[in-house]
């Protein structure tokens, strides 16, 4: 195993850390705002369509309708920053457009009388470029009065905002707050004729941005599947904008939309939700197949494997399987350890998955969805098979980052008419434990069932070791121990009902959490625990449907 040089870590994150207090001071003088006024333009060369933000905003069935009554809620929200994400302004795409934008106006002037200077975390990158794209697509529901000091003020207070990314794009090495970034510059650059600089600046920084975060294949390297959904987001929304302005769009841009799109597309499932790996959350794609659609973007070539994940598909139901190592350090914060682990689902439901992700949750429980033991696979001894750095500095600076990393090897696929069989290694517990997790599920075609061994191979020393191999199920999965503790019976969503089964050893139910849907949730797991006794040892397991 590679072991980082923690000590070098922890001082480059005390620099990143007192770098950022001063600019934070800086940031908030007046000298630093006045350089942030340059020529105020007064008109859009053309309108973006707010449609194109749909992804971006949380889908409501019913249009906000604000009155005289009920913008008191609003500015309640707004100004007393209960909900921070309130101040990105994507709420503005559900605003009913008969509203009478005197009242949406109000709103925005009462914010930049209060923001129109940096302030800590309402100026965040990514909340800052979000709500100044969707000013600029909603500008029909607030420009359209003949109020001209509204206007300037409004035009003014959005290119300081836009400057502000400007002067700080090349110091992010967030991903979610680069792209976003990227995205306003190019827009802006777009859409103000005096600012035209800023959309080859933003393409320069696109095309580096594509440059480092893909693989071959278009998927990120930091091995997130969010971030795939995220970021082709962005560059269809950007690739739109550049159609509208008739500029010419990259072909960069172009290829890794094609590339991201097939990916994409091989995830897809009945369940039309996103596999619980490396930072997901339970994510449903059916949104943004729709706006594809409606867009005409097609989607039809699969892969095999997207992200060193194995898919395989057949009737309605699916198994991704992990068989990739983890990223680079410096883009490991959102890495769940979880190798060899798998998700399965049968038509619309999901049936064995991962714990999710607890990031919005808190940070304790950040660091809780990360361990191996929150996987559905094989843990030793319920040892992590990574660290992650445990430096309140190290984290705030860069995140929780992974400490060590290992190898996975003897990644094979067999494939027939019948069925599919896929295997894995790898090497996380041999320092530590003497021994290798190997992993064989075959999937049957014909009647959607998988068979599974987990085999724990010794290679040096003598190691008597406990271990247990565990298997997250869904929320909502009702279950049934039997009498024999052989096996279980699951009753899902879609009241298909399956059982699981190993006859080596006996199956408990245990509690569990579920972290995917941004909230801890009271959830099950099946584990099957053992002891090595110094020797090699072969867990077998099925799940199948109820005959």
């Amino acid at each position: 195993m590679i072991r980082l040089n923690s000590t070098y870590i922890y001082f480059l994150a005390i620099k990143k850390i007192f770098i950022r207090s001063l600019k934070e001071f800086f940031f908030s003088s007046n000298y630093y705002n006045k350089l942030l006024d340059t020529e105020v333009p007064s008109s859009f060369l053309f309108n973006p369509n707010p449609y194109l933000l749909s992804p971006f905003v949380s889908h409501n069935s019913s249009l906000i309708k604000i009155s005289n009554e009920n913008v008191r809620n609003f500015r309640i929200n707004l100004f007393k920053n209960k909900e921070k994400n309130i101040h990105n302004f994507l709420w503005l795409n559900l605003i009913d457009r008969k509203n009478k934008n005197i009242i949406v106006q109000r709103i925005i002037k009462e914010w930049i009388a209060k923001y129109s200077k940096y302030t800590k975390g309402i100026w965040d990158e990514d909340l800052t470029s979000l709500r100044i794209i969707s000013w600029i697509s909603n500008a029909d529901l607030i420009l359209n009065t003949n109020d001209k000091d509204f206007n300037k003020s409004f035009y003014k207070n959005t290119i300081r905002q836009i400057n502000f990314i400007k002067k700080n794009i090349n110091n992010l090495n967030d991903e979610n707050k680069k792209i976003s970034s990227i995205s306003l510059l190019i827009l802006s650059g777009l859409v103000f004729k005096e600012y035209f600089t800023y959309y080859k600046t933003g393409l320069k920084e696109l095309k580096k941005f594509i440059d480092n975060y893909f693989d071959a294949s278009g998927f990120p390297i930091n091995r997130n599947f969010e971030n795939l959904l995220t970021f082709v987001q962005y560059f269809i929304l950007i690739k739109e904008w550049i159609k509208s302005a008739q500029e010419t769009v990259p072909e960069y841009l172009e290829d890794i939309i094609e590339k991201n799109l097939i990916c994409l597309n091989s995830l897809n499932s009945p369940s039309k939700k996103l596999p619980l790996f490396n930072g997901s959350t339970d994510k449903s794609l059916n949104n943004f197949f729709n706006y594809l659609d409606k867009l005409n973007y097609s989607l039809k070539k699969n892969l095999k494997s997207v992200g060193q994940v194995q898919i395989v598909k057949s009737n309605k139901t699916t198994l991704y399987f992990d068989s990739g190592e983890p990223p680079n350090y410096k883009v490991s914060k959102d890495y769940q350890s979880g190798p060899l682990s798998f998700e399965y689902s049968s038509d619309k439901d999901k049936i064995i998955t991962n714990c999710g992700y607890g990031r919005k949750i808190s940070e304790k429980i950040q660091i809780l969805s990360k361990f191996t033991s929150g996987q559905s696979t094989l843990c030793i001894d319920d040892t992590s098979v990574v660290k992650f750095k445990k430096s309140n500095i190290i984290n705030k600076a860069y995140g929780s980052t992974i400490s060590n990393t290992f190898k996975i090897f003897d990644v094979e696929r067999k494939e027939n008419k019948e069925n599919v069989e896929i295997s894995a290694t790898h090497n996380a517990y041999l320092k530590k434990f003497g021994y290798l997790h190997k992993r064989k599920i075959n999937f049957y075609k014909k009647n959607n069932s998988i068979d599974g061994s987990d085999y724990l191979i010794q290679k040096h020393g003598s190691s008597d070791v406990n271990f247990s191999i565990r298997f997250h199920l869904y929320p909502g999965i009702n279950t049934v121990k039997t009498l024999s503790g052989k096996s279980i019976l699951l009753q899902t969503n879609g009241n298909k009902s399956w059982v699981f089964s190993s006859d080596e050893l006996a199956i408990d139910l245990e509690k569990s959490l579920f972290f995917g849907r941004n909230k801890a949730l009271s959830n099950k797991c099946i584990v099957i625990y053992g002891k090595t006794m110094d020797q090699n040892v072969n867990i077998n397991w099925k799940l199948k449907k109820a005959s």
